[in-house]
């Protein structure tokens, strides 16, 4: 199942925070070797993690991690506009209507339509949040996955070439999109649109962090 949970809410849930700290650590330090910091805890965490994102889950029925993403509104602190402004020449984005889009994760073994649910979970987010737009960094290996869900981006802006290519993406999730992915994930959108409302029940305040 999925879960919508904000950084100051994984406490309540400890086996699944921290199982998917274990697989960001195993995922991006382990298999692809990017220069990012794990913990003595063997947690891949950043300085993103301590602003209180958003955090869309797949939880397996054994209570762990098996796919994430995590989500900030680019009117505050973003992985692009702090480090990847070179990708669009010096440029930001900054709209009430993007969010980011980061730490796109799947655990060891994890099923390929994973990939898919967690894009619909976004896709979700995009819905019930007025959100128009995610933005995101990504490598080479993930061009594929998007083909394979059904939701490419709009490239903004590219360094490199070849396997050490990366992009910088816009998102967009229309109600074709929403259908070709929801395909793929083997998962009605009616089931996503109830998982998102027993996450936040009813309270839907926290969207103003998109304000």
């Amino acid at each position: 199942m999925l879960r919508y949970l904000y950084a100051d809410q994984l406490s309540a849930f400890p086996r699944l925070a921290n199982s998917m700290f274990l697989d960001r650590a195993d995922q991006f330090k382990t298999r692809l070797n990017w220069d990012v910091t794990v913990t003595a805890k063997g947690h891949e965490r950043d300085e993103y993690d301590d602003l209180n994102p958003l955090y869309v889950i797949w939880e397996g029925p054994d209570g762990r991690h098996r796919g994430s993403m995590r989500f900030l509104p680019t009117t505050d602190r973003t992985m692009i506009n702090e480090h990847f402004r070179d990708i669009l020449g010096g440029g930001t984005i900054e709209s009430p209507l993007i969010w980011e889009c980061t730490r796109f994760c799947l655990a060891r073994g994890a099923e390929s339509r994973i990939a898919a649910a967690l894009m619909l979970g976004g896709g979700e987010i995009m819905r019930q949040f007025g959100v128009r737009h995610f933005s995101g960094v990504f490598d080479a290996r993930m061009v594929r996955i998007y083909r394979t869900i059904g939701s490419s981006p709009e490239i903004l802006g590219q360094l490199g070439t070849g396997r050490v290519q990366i992009s910088v993406g816009l998102w967009e999730f229309t109600d074709a999109a929403r259908a070709l992915v929801a395909k793929r994930a083997g998962v009605s959108p009616a089931l996503y649109e109830l998982w998102f409302r027993r996450s936040f029940g009813s309270d839907m305040g926290r969207q103003a962090l998109s304000a």
